[in-house]
């Protein structure tokens, strides 16, 4: 079923929308979205009524953000059991929108194994429906408590890494609550020590060639008060030059067992940029971005995206009278190739630490990273 568009009410702040919700009116339960490609111009609500829907505001990156993503696939699956959609062909389509974040894969698993669990215990369809969105529901909730606790512990390691406070930090792509349950990864870090006084300023890349950064991150840190500047993805190398970097901070889509670490475009330059200048860099993500399944970097899958991202800028989509949307600006010759890849990889050595929910990993290494990961699932079943 088509997508429906509803715009929020001028009444509210934008930190009050959620970036994700379920609902149930009487026409039928409902996902919905806050549309970021929209961002920041226009604040749009995307109502998914089916996994198909869902899958296409993934690919559009309506909704994106690997926690976020794991989230959004959990609910995606229940969306299918509770409209009477085939489960297994929703979770397959939702698994495979966006192949290079793990989150997106785990959250699709979760929900479809406690739909199948239902199901092998005698329960009926609604039963098992109901099931589907507990384990999403839950989902939600493990994340935003996991995002309160990845703040506390990597406060507390800039505390440790820069005694004295006055933290400069710089930030690659989006990584606060509009990809996650809470007030998400890296960006939750940074806010932390802007409540608490210690921190001096956020350095927000633009992240290109979509924008992340500009659109997104800068949208967050001036709702947040924050003291931020925005600077175009190559003028990194003059800032760190300049002395005016202390720290890194980055999320993840995907963390192999050896503690190579996938990201936005653009992650691994700013790695050797800070190994270079004797900055910490440091990724911020929760457990269940750690993919003990991947050994190494070269087995992760990098998304290539269209290559007309490049080719053509792009506004944020706000309709215009006259003039139809999805079209761009050309910026290169007609014809011109483009080479686009999603994600990077920064292999383990150049990360100083990885922050978790389960606490901090330093020096990277797969016997740490499968110990927090062990130690998360003790955590659980207990």
């Amino acid at each position: 079923m088509a997508d429906q568009y509803a715009h929020s009410g001028d009444d509210k702040r934008p930190t009050e929308i959620p970036a994700i919700r379920w609902e149930e009116p009487p026409e039928g339960p409902v996902l919905v979205l806050l549309d970021q490609t929209r961002l920041p111009a226009e604040e749009v609500e995307l109502v998914c009524t089916d996994a198909s829907a869902l899958v296409e505001a993934i690919r559009s990156l309506a909704v994106r953000g690997a926690p976020l993503l794991g989230i959004a696939g959990a609910y995606g699956v229940a969306l299918a059991a509770v409209r009477g959609f085939d489960v297994d062909e929703a979770a397959a389509s939702l698994a495979g929108a966006r192949p290079t974040a793990v989150n997106l894969a785990v959250g699709v698993r979760r929900a479809q194994s406690a739909h199948e669990a239902a199901l092998a215990k005698g329960g009926d369809v609604r039963q098992a429906a109901a099931a589907a969105l507990a384990a999403a529901r839950q989902l939600h909730r493990e994340d935003a408590e996991a995002s309160g606790r990845m703040a506390e512990h990597g406060l507390a390691l800039l505390d440790e890494l820069l005694p004295g406070g006055g933290h400069r930090v710089l930030t690659h792509c989006n990584t606060g609550s509009l990809v996650s349950g809470g007030e998400g990864t890296a960006f939750a870090v940074a806010l932390a020590a802007h409540r608490t006084g210690r921190l001096r300023r956020l350095w927000v890349d633009e992240t290109r060639p979509l924008l992340q950064g500009a659109r997104l991150t800068a949208y967050e840190a001036a709702r947040s008060g924050m003291a931020y500047t925005l600077l175009t993805d190559n003028a990194a190398g003059s800032l760190f030059a300049a002395g005016e970097v202390d720290a890194v901070l980055i999320g993840a889509d995907r963390i192999t067992a050896d503690g190579s670490v996938a990201n936005k475009v653009g992650s691994y330059p700013l790695a050797v940029l800070a190994r270079y200048h004797h900055v910490p860099f440091i990724v911020v993500a929760p457990v269940t971005t750690v993919d003990l399944d991947t050994a190494d970097g070269a087995s992760v899958e990098v998304e290539q995206r269209p290559g007309h991202e490049v080719t053509e800028v792009t506004a944020p989509q706000v309709p215009v009278v006259g003039v139809e949307a999805g079209g761009g600006i050309p910026v290169a010759p007609l014809g011109t190739q483009a080479y686009n890849p999603a994600f990077d990889v920064t292999p383990a050595e150049l990360v100083t630490a990885i922050v978790t929910e389960e606490g901090v990993v330093s020096p990277v290494t797969a016997e740490a990273l499968a110990e927090v990961c062990a130690r998360s699932r003790r955590v659980v079943a207990g």
